[in-house]
């Protein structure tokens, strides 16, 4: 069984690159997160690969698509933004 389109999961089967990666599971196929909040960290979770010219390669990624991909996007933002929250403390304190 699918979950429904909610805030957590929204499948769009009217996207005419439906499905973008390939998948055997199409109604599991989450569309929330059609571009991955979590491209521009090195280390994302996800097995994105770095090609030559330094574009980060995703095609091969489902985990902002898979079931459990908007759990993991959200905690990893969470550790970002609490070290982005905490390195900003930390400056604010050396310049006092």
């Amino acid at each position: 069984m699918t979950e429904p389109n909610s805030h957590r999961f929204f499948c769009n089967r009217e996207c005419r690159y439906f499905p973008c990666h390939a998948t055997d599971r199409p109604d599991e196929f989450n569309c929330l997160f059609c571009f991955c909040p979590l491209y521009f960290l090195s280390d994302c979770g996800g097995n994105g690969r770095l090609l030559e010219s330094g574009i980060k390669d995703c095609t091969g990624c489902m985990v902002p698509h898979a079931p459990g991909g908007y759990d993991h996007i959200m905690a990893r933002l969470r550790e970002r933004f609490d070290a982005m929250r905490r390195e900003t403390m930390e400056k604010q304190g050396k310049d006092d």
